[in-house]
């Protein structure tokens, strides 16, 4: 019996440790020093690993028989959630890649990977085919009905290849609308529409577990159009049918979804139709997964979005000799007011608020008040730098981050700026200066 316990004791550690590999080379090798390794489920992601960048460029994984197989995800720089690509791994090959930020990743080895890659490829280039045949406004119909068998052919034949593997989910997932018959472009790209997520399991986890389901949903918000929508509401409606095709899905992955969909569209300022996600979707499952965090982050965009009431605060003013307390809304006497949230330890705002004074400077009395609420850890150095500047109102920020007002206007950076009208409606909310100078250079 020892004999036999000694002898599973010098197996068990080559049974752990030497299973499988995932290595690759990235290029430019100078660009990337360490790459990540984490297994993804529907709603988590798990650290696995990590690996050196050599000098070549060259990384490896080690898996032992405790990783399972699935959805494996390669993160090479942060952000994490945009710098990371996929891969299959099914316990039984070893993977080898290439990857190039610009033209992506390329597998040496590994059938699964590869079979998803030539898929790819193939289907894309029937998909230029059918480009180049509207394109040419040919009459010829039987040429397009070969191509669409062509399609149609492709699609099986990959779905066969890949019987019994994880990348079957992919490419059964990824069947485009074939059509039986000739249709001229515009019944076409109708139907594409249409048909777009008719072979997409939102409930499947393979896909959850992937980027596939956001390609998904991004592609069909953003690069789908209608002919005579403007293009806030082609947004909304698109997400309006994506939405509606995910309907039957948990409220964890919808989330998930929405979140990033959301995120996309505030920081291209498309602020209109971030709210719609919010009120008309994403606040009520926020609600429902009792995400405060999440309800606050959607409230707050909501609140400061341009057109809405800039959100109330109390200030000291002199009147009279005498301080006064007064709110914001309570101001009166200028068409515009500019909101800026500074801070006297922020060298931006050292150099950006100097030329903000000059440039009120050159304005007539009545035209624009600046509102300066300095975000400070403590007031002193602060106070001093107010009476440099007396042509501004100055609020005191204590706190700093966690200063209620900053809060309030969701203020994560400094200088940050909001611009309002007589009424304190929100009517931009510039980047920087000079953004704010070419906002007053337009509107004059």
């Amino acid at each position: 019996m020892l004999n036999r316990i000694i002898v599973l004791s010098l197996l068990l550690p080559s049974i752990l440790l030497g299973q499988n590999t995932i290595k690759g080379t990235f290029s430019p090798a100078e660009d990337y020093n360490v790459a990540l390794l984490y297994k993804v489920t529907p709603t988590l992601s798990e650290y696995i690993t990590n690996s050196e960048v050599k000098a070549d460029g060259t990384f490896e994984f080690k898996l032992d028989s405790t990783a399972t197989k699935g959805m494996y995800r390669v993160v090479y720089a942060v952000p994490q959630e945009d710098y990371n690509f996929d891969v299959i791994y099914n316990t039984e090959e070893d993977i080898e890649l290439k990857f190039n930020a610009e033209t992506g990743v390329e597998f040496l080895s590994s059938n699964e990977n590869k079979l998803i890659a030539s898929y790819t490829n193939s289907m894309s280039m029937i998909t230029q085919s059918i480009g180049s045949y509207f394109r040419q406004k040919s009459n010829d119909t039987t040429a397009l009905k070969t191509i669409f068998k062509t399609q149609k052919e492709t699609q099986l034949n990959f779905e066969k290849a890949a019987k019994g593997m994880i990348a079957l989910e992919f490419i059964k997932a990824n069947k485009p609308y074939i059509p039986e018959k000739f249709k001229d472009v515009n019944t076409y790209i109708n139907s594409l529409k249409t048909h777009y997520f008719d072979y997409v399991d939102f409930n499947n986890t393979t896909l959850q577990s992937s980027s596939f389901l956001e390609e998904r949903m991004l592609n069909y918000v953003f690069g789908t159009k209608a002919d005579g929508v403007d293009e806030v509401q082609n947004y909304k409606n698109n997400i309006d049918v994506f939405c509606k095709a995910m309907k039957d899905v948990s409220n964890e992955v919808k989330r998930i979804l929405l979140i990033d969909l959301w995120e996309q569209m505030r920081d291209l300022n498309f602020e209109s139709v971030a709210n719609y996600i919010s009120e008309t979707y994403l606040l009520d499952i926020a609600i429902s997964l009792n995400d405060q965090e999440l309800v606050k982050g959607l409230m707050l965009l909501i609140n400061t979005a341009i057109g809405e009431t800039a959100p109330d605060f109390s200030i000291e003013i002199k009147e009279n000799e005498k301080l006064v307390t007064k709110n914001l809304s309570d101001l009166e006497g200028n068409n515009n007011y500019i909101l800026v949230f500074w801070s006297s330890s922020c060298s931006h705002c050292l150099d950006e608020i100097p030329q903000l004074q000059s440039f009120i400077k050159n304005k007539e009395k009545g035209l624009v008040q600046v509102v300066a609420i300095g975000l400070e850890d403590e007031p002193y150095r602060w106070k001093d730098l107010t009476y440099t500047y007396p042509e501004f109102i100055h609020v005191y920020g204590e706190g700093k981050w966690d200063n209620e007002i900053g809060n309030t206007y969701g203020v994560t950076a400094t200088p940050t700026y909001f611009i309002l009208n007589k009424e304190k409606q929100i009517i931009s909310k510039p980047e920087d200066f000079e953004v704010l100078k070419s906002f007053f250079e337009v509107t004059e």
